[in-house]
């Protein structure tokens, strides 16, 4: 596990449209498997990776990432139209 495959896999759980950030987790977590640490720790680390992804312009997000259930993301594009 590095975290180019951790990043990929969340790019690969995030579309267009605002999903929660907790979502996106359970589904890289369950889709990385045994590649990750298991419990909080895992959960923890794809976190970060969407926070980092966040902060590069990858992902745009409303609200707090780190609050999980609270806030959300969606794949950022430079010709979508707001």
């Amino acid at each position: 596990m590095n975290a180019p495959q951790i990043e990929e896999a969340i790019l690969s759980a995030v579309g267009d449209r605002w999903t929660k950030v907790a979502r996106v987790i359970a589904k890289v977590v369950d889709a990385m498997g045994s590649d990750l640490p298991t419990g909080d720790e895992g959960c923890q680390m794809v976190s970060e990776h969407i926070e980092a992804l966040v902060q590069s312009g990858h992902l745009e997000a409303q609200g707090d990432t780190k609050n999980w259930r609270f806030s959300e993301v969606r794949q950022l594009h430079s010709t979508s139209s707001q």
